[in-house]
């Protein structure tokens, strides 16, 4: 999900709302201070949208504009639905597209912002292509931030190239990798799934080139029952993965700043996550030698598409309820003018604004998963991001317990069923 880096609680002048009282509603007349929320974006990003606040309110002397950074699992749960009932509500306020778009719709805090495009200051600032995703029912109701690929797997390749690994392609090559690596005294794979959702993402898109992308599809959205023959062979590949301890034994038991940490300091070989590992590692361990595989293609049989790319569009909504939906139409306006979407680039963000792709320089990581997203055969959607949050959370606590070794497969996903009332 843009689920960046889950590490800062709160960040910025407006951290002071995160636990506003509910039940509240946005103020009926322009305070002139223009509240903007997300899940933290991760640092090098947070230094660009400052200086944006600081140019804004350079321009508009008259408004305030307070930025609120969200640890990223509080804010995708409960953070943004306890801001957005606030009496100091977001003016704009990050999102995914699919199912999470459509709630915040019929909760009346999505704004028409098709006029913005058209004749406001974000015309010309978006191809009518890049803009059809951001559509519903005719009307624009986003603004584009950027497309994210959510699970690869990162590798070191000095760790690889002393164990004799090439990066794994199929399945039973990262079998045959992780013995090998831990013949050498490393972690043969990190992931810090304490919050759920890192091996929940990695997994569900497993899954996915297991049963095929439309039983996933169909699954995940209510049609169907996860104890099925094909979703028991799919979280098999989780149990094999656990007993052959290819995955580091406090999986369930950190989070993912501490298990990319142990990526990050060359303890572990190999780490499924998104691509914004990249602006994160850049700050963090700069010396790493690092690339990614899209994950390995599994044994035949399989059902999906093993080219597939699990991954999400993200943007930016003026909230419905908002007196400042001008102002916020200038912000992100001003967000996407040439100079900032460089800095955004420069932070390892890969905006959709046009200019994005205007000679600028685009770390090759970034832009070679940008191309595969963009030419992906299929397209997956993350659990928690594409559909409804009780059915993500039922589906990664079964991941959870396969991989910690606490159920079995056909255990877990009867307990999928059971919690959903299927």
């Amino acid at each position: 999900m843009n689920r960046k880096i889950a590490r800062l609680a709160l960040v910025g002048a407006g951290a002071a709302m995160l636990f506003a009282a509910c039940g509240g509603a946005p103020q009926a007349e322009n305070d002139h201070v223009l509240r903007i929320a997300m899940g933290s974006p991760g640092e090098a990003q947070i230094r660009v949208w400052d200086d944006v606040a600081k140019q804004y309110m350079a321009a508009h002397p008259e408004t305030k504009v307070e930025m609120n950074y969200q640890q990223d699992d509080l804010y995708e749960t409960i953070g943004l639905q306890t801001l957005l009932a606030g009496r100091n509500a977001p003016d704009v306020y990050f999102e995914w597209t699919g199912e999470r778009l459509k709630q915040r719709q019929a909760d009346g805090y999505v704004a028409d912002i098709t006029e913005q495009f058209k004749t406001g200051p974000l015309k010309g600032l978006f191809s009518d292509e890049t803009l059809k995703g951001y559509t519903v029912d005719g009307k624009i109701v986003m603004v584009p931030y950027a497309a994210d690929v959510t699970n690869v797997l990162w590798y070191n390749k000095k760790l690889l190239a002393a164990a004799g690994v090439e990066p794994p392609k199929t399945w039973d090559d990262l079998l045959a990798a992780c013995t090998k690596l831990q013949a050498t005294g490393v972690i043969p794979i990190t992931t810090g799934n304490k919050d759920l959702w890192p091996a929940g993402n990695w997994f569900g898109h497993l899954a996915s080139r297991v049963v095929g992308e439309d039983v996933y599809a169909k699954t995940l959205s209510g049609t169907g029952k996860f104890s099925t023959p094909e979703w028991e062979t799919a979280f098999g590949y989780i149990k094999q993965l656990a007993d052959a301890k290819c995955v580091n034994d406090s999986a369930n038991a950190i989070d993912d700043n501490a298990g990319a940490q142990l990526f990050f300091q060359g303890k572990a070989a190999m780490h499924p996550i998104g691509s914004w590992l990249v602006s994160w590692a850049i700050d963090e361990a700069p010396d790493l030698d690092f690339d990614y595989v899209n994950l390995p293609a599994m044994p035949s049989g399989s059902k999906g598409n093993q080219d597939s790319v699990i991954g999400v569009a993200t943007g930016y909504i003026v909230n419905a309820k908002s007196p400042k939906q001008k102002e916020a139409a200038e912000f992100m306006a001003l967000l996407n003018n040439e100079a900032n979407v460089k800095a955004l680039i420069e932070a390892e963000v890969t905006p959709l604004a046009i200019s994005a792709s205007a000679g600028q320089d685009i770390d090759s990581r970034s832009a070679a998963l940008s191309s595969m997203l963009a030419n992906a055969p299929a397209v997956v959607l993350p659990p928690d991001t594409g559909y409804e949050l009780k059915t993500a959370d039922a589906f990664y606590t079964a991941v959870a317990a396969v991989l910690g070794g606490q159920s079995t497969p056909a255990d877990a996903l009867a307990e999928i069923d059971r919690k959903l009332g299927r």
